[in-house]
């Protein structure tokens, strides 16, 4: 008995070192990712993410990986035993956006995610995911987006006339020089917060705001300041946080309670409003999303089973505030800058905007915007220009999946085996369960494959006659990957280009821009972001000359 003890006792510490070397090396051998090609790596524990997440590299990282290994590629996550799959086949990619039972976010994501804005459709999978979009999707029909266009039309105006203002007060009639990335965030919060839940942030005027701080500062400092380390160790080790409790941790908590404090109170409000109007037999008349969402989600004729609680619609909320304000200030600021590098393209988008109306749009009615907007919406060229910047530079330069079972990815390029070359027959990659999957967004709006040798750089005539091998890709808009594809594409689409292109024709009808000597860059900060070139610890910066326009002189 007591040999047997002793054998116990000597075989439970070695209990978990046998666990650490199945995985380090057993079971790496037996990934049926090994079977395809993929680069080398000179170190053990090396990976490839620096060079397919860095949006300075990783269109050269992709083309040279396709020439070597094909399409679909091998490469090493965060550790030996993370072989994952990056595909830049079209058909492998629709697989897997499509089927979204299989292919999950991440755990590790969606918990980074639900730590900050809770578990909104950005977070949510299954059943969860398919009630919350049921939900939202009436709120983003076309009636309902198009009648937000007064409000879009409101705010670019205002900053138009801040910037204006600005000018005058310098006593400067040539210009000033302007961060676009800020005062864009700062107007697109300003939109959100008055479609999401009419809420007037006035972030435009000042950024004092209690709300629109505590949303800024969070999204700021939780996510553009935070190590990319030290917050992958937090998620796997939450308890982290609790005993060493930095600056971050106690800005969001703060953040968080501000936010469940106010926007939690305006959803009571509404909810009490929205109730009184049905016991009066009247209707409540809300257009934001909040009071879409919860006049569908109060209905007497849904079915129980089909409604979503208070704290969903709060975290939906704070979803939209985050998606619907950070990738649209992002595309703005990134046309901006290709148009004041692109001093031929802006002149030529000006004429065409300037074509539309003589008549300033702040002194239209509500009911003349919209009829405005629905010729600006259909300009060709302004239409071109704006699939361009999504297509050259997509707010998300990537994502990730996970396999929830065993699956055979289906593959229209011939996979390469670890020799490099060309296996056989195979038509498809089989992948286990566990195994990530990273769809590069950026990587397949820049094939040069596909888009022609010329897809790096800024074109918008391409759109006038696409090669025929991009008219295949997929895509939710102009077959890109930029508002993502399949059952998980984004919902805010239509509202994002109603943002995009009414700040465009107020802004480009009323200011010239030009580069400053400073070099803007990108950086894959969640979103990819610009920075001046050195000036990372500055935080994201996109600094610009700005001239109010002066129509030439016959």
């Amino acid at each position: 008995m007591s040999a047997y003890l002793s054998l116990s006792l000597w075989l439970v510490p070695l209990i978990p070192v046998l666990y650490v070397l199945y995985h380090l090396v057993i079971a790496p051998r037996f990934n049926p990712l090994q079977e395809i090609a993929g680069p080398p790596l000179r170190k053990w524990f090396g990976n490839h993410l620096q060079f397919v997440l860095d949006p300075t590299v990783s269109s050269k990282v992709h083309e040279l990986y396709v020439k070597r290994y094909g399409r679909s590629i091998r490469i090493r996550g965060i550790a030996p035993w993370d072989e994952r799959l990056l595909t830049l086949d079209p058909v492998s990619v629709a697989h897997v956006l499509k089927h979204t039972s299989i292919y999950e976010k991440p755990w590790q994501s969606r918990k980074l995610i639900t730590s900050l804005i809770g578990c909104g459709m950005l977070a949510a999978e299954g059943h969860i995911h398919k009630l919350q979009r049921r939900v939202a999707t009436p709120a983003f029909s076309v009636q309902n987006m198009r009648a937000l266009v007064p409000l879009v039309f409101n705010k670019g105006n205002e900053l138009k006339d801040r910037w204006l203002d600005m000018m005058k007060g310098k006593g400067v009639t040539e210009g000033i020089q302007l961060d676009v990335c800020h005062w864009i965030s700062r107007a697109t919060f300003d939109v959100i917060g008055l479609a999401g839940f009419d809420y007037d942030f006035n972030a435009i005027q000042d950024e004092t705001n209690e709300l629109f701080v505590a949303y800024k500062e969070m999204f700021e400092v939780a996510i553009s300041q935070g190590h990319p380390l030290w917050t992958m160790i937090t998620v796997y080790a939450p308890l982290i946080n609790w005993i060493f409790r930095d600056k971050i941790t106690r800005t969001v908590d703060h953040c968080q309670e501000v936010i469940h404090r106010v926007a939690g109170q305006l959803v009571r409000e509404k909810t009490q409003k929205i109730m009184e109007a049905e016991k009066n037999r009247d209707t409540f008349k809300g257009r934001d999303l909040l009071s879409l969402l919860l006049k569908f989600n109060l209905a007497t004729d849904l079915p129980p089973e089909y409604k979503i609680s208070d704290d969903d619609i709060l975290h939906n909320i704070n979803t939209f505030m985050f998606a619907g304000s950070d990738t649209s200030s992002l595309t703005l600021t990134w046309t901006i800058l290709l148009l004041a590098e692109h001093p031929d393209v802006q002149d030529r988008l000006r004429n065409e905007l300037l074509s539309v109306s003589s008549i300033p749009s702040d002194d239209l009615s509500d009911e003349d915007i919209q009829s405005l907007y629905n010729i600006i919406a259909d300009l060709p060229y302004l239409h071109n220009v704006t699939r361009e910047c999504l297509r050259l530079i997509p707010p998300v330069h990537s994502s990730i999946r996970v396999a929830t079972e065993d699956d055979t990815i289906p593959t229209m390029y011939p996979v390469h085996g670890r020799d490099g070359k060309p296996i056989p027959s195979k038509q498809s990659v089989t992948i286990s369960k566990g195994s990530f999957v990273h769809v590069a967004v950026e990587a397949f709006n820049l094939d040069k494959q596909f888009w022609g040798d010329d897809s790096w750089e800024f074109n918008p005539d391409r759109w006038d006659c696409l090669p025929e091998s991009a008219n295949d890709l997929p895509g939710l808009f102009s077959n890109t990957l930029s508002f993502s594809a399949g059952p998980r594409s984004c919902i805010g689409m239509r509202f994002s280009l109603i943002e995009i292109k009414t700040f465009l024709f107020i802004l480009i009808t009323n200011f010239v821009f030009k580069t400053t000597e400073e070099k803007i860059v990108k950086a894959n900060v969640v979103l990819t972001r610009p920075y001046v070139s050195g000036k990372y610890a500055e935080g994201s910066k996109c600094p610009l000359k700005i001239y109010p326009y002066r129509p030439a002189r016959a």
